[in-house]
C-alpha cells in the first residue's frame, strides 16, 4: 500500500441531513448547530447541512434557514444544502451556501416514488437550476440508484454514463454515484467508478454507499482504487431512504475515516473527535447508532491484559 500513503481522501458529512431527516423525533435547532459547529472542526472537508424541502414534506428539517444562518463557517470547510425545486434553490442561496446538490434517479420507477416525476422531468427542472445557480455555488448532482433499484433491479452501465453525460452537458460541476439502496459489490462499484472517471477526468466525483446488505466500507474501498477521493458518510451510520425498502443507513463516518486512516490514507479528520460526537447521537434521536468503531474503539485502543486468575475464570475461547 506504498502509493495509498500520499492520496488524500476527502470525507463529506451528510448525517444532519440525510441521517437527520427520517428520524421521528425532531432534532432542536439549537443541538442541530452544536452538532454542526462541532462536525466541522473535526476536519470533515464538506457538511451536508440540511435540505430546503417543504416543512410539510420533511418536517425534520423545517428549520433549514435557522440553521444555514447561524451556524459557525470554519475555514475550508464546504457547507451544501439539498434543493428539490427552483423555490429551494432560491431559499439556499439566501443563506449563503456553498454548494447546492440536486438529486435524480437512474431508475424512473425510484425516481417516481421519491419526486413524483419521471427523470426526464427531474432534467428539466435541474436545467432550471443550473441557470439559477450560475457564478453563485457549486452546483453538484446526485445519481440516485446508481447501482441498482430495489423496484427494476440491476441498472446498466450504459445508463450511468448517460446520465453522468447529461449532468455534465448542462454544466453541473460534480456528481455524487450513490448505491441509494446498498445494492452494490466491490467489483460492480470498481468498474462503474473506473468508467465515470476515464470518461470525464475532470469531474468532482463523489461516492456515496449505504451499508444496507454490509458491503459499504468494501464498496468505498473498492471506489477508492478506482481513482474516487470524495465519499460521503453519516455520523454514527445513521440515514437511509424512506422511499427505498429495506435501505439502511448510510456508511458510518467513524468507520470510514478509521478505515482509511489504518491503511495509511490522508483523511485529513480527526477520528477521536468523530467518536466523541458519535456517543452522543442516541441522545438525540432516542436509540442506538449502528456504528462500530463507536463501540469497539480504533483498532489502535489497547486493553489491559488480564491476569492469569481472570483468564483462567474465563471458560470461552476467541478465534
Amino acid at each position: 500500500m506504498a502509493s495509498s500513503q500520499k492520496l488524500r481522501i476527502y470525507i463529506q458529512e451528510v448525517s444532519v441531513r440525510d441521517g437527520f431527516q427520517i428520524e421521528p423525533v425532531f432534532v432542536p435547532t439549537e443541538q442541530k448547530i452544536a452538532l454542526i459547529n462541532a462536525l466541522g472542526r473535526t476536519g470533515l472537508a464538506k457538511i451536508e447541512v440540511t435540505s430546503f424541502t417543504s416543512p410539510k414534506a420533511i418536517p425534520a428539517l423545517a428549520d433549514a434557514e435557522a440553521v444555514m444562518h447561524r451556524i459557525d463557517r470554519v475555514p475550508g470547510v464546504q457547507y451544501a444544502a439539498l434543493v428539490p425545486n427552483l423555490r429551494g434553490c432560491e431559499r439556499a442561496l439566501a443563506c449563503g451556501v456553498d454548494e447546492i446538490n440536486v438529486v435524480v434517479s437512474a431508475s424512473e420507477s425510484h425516481n417516481l416514488a421519491n419526486l413524483r416525476m419521471t427523470p426526464e422531468q427531474s432534467l428539466v427542472q435541474i436545467s432550471g437550476i443550473v441557470k439559477q445557480t450560475a457564478g453563485k455555488a457549486f452546483l453538484n448532482a446526485s445519481l440516485s440508484t446508481a447501482f441498482g433499484c430495489p423496484f427494476e433491479g440491476d441498472i446498466p452501465q450504459s445508463r450511468v454514463m448517460e446520465m453522468v453525460g447529461r449532468f455534465v452537458g448542462m454544466g453541473i460541476h460534480g456528481v455524487s454515484l450513490c448505491d441509494t439502496t446498498g445494492m452494490a459489490n466491490p467489483r460492480q462499484v470498481y468498474e462503474v467508478c473506473r468508467a465515470v472517471k476515464e470518461r470525464w477526468p475532470a469531474l468532482t466525483l463523489t461516492a456515496h454507499f449505504h451499508n444496507t446488505r454490509g458491503m459499504g466500507l468494501a464498496n468505498a474501498l473498492a471506489a477508492s482504487q478506482a481513482g474516487i477521493d470524495r465519499f460521503d458518510a453519516s455520523l454514527g451510520g445513521l440515514g437511509g431512504c424512506p422511499f427505498a425498502p429495506g435501505a439502511s443507513g448510510n456508511v458510518c463516518t467513524e468507520d470510514m475515516v478509521h478505515m482509511f486512516n489504518a491503511m495509511g490514507y490522508d483523511t485529513g479528520v480527526d477520528l477521536g473527535g468523530l467518536i466523541e460526537l458519535s456517543k452522543t447521537l442516541p441522545g438525540l434521536v432516542g436509540h442506538d447508532v449502528p456504528g462500530q468503531v463507536v463501540k469497539a474503539g480504533p483498532s489502535t485502543r489497547r486493553y489491559p491484559v488480564p491476569d492469569r486468575q481472570q483468564a483462567a475464570a474465563s471458560n470461552s475461547t476467541c478465534g
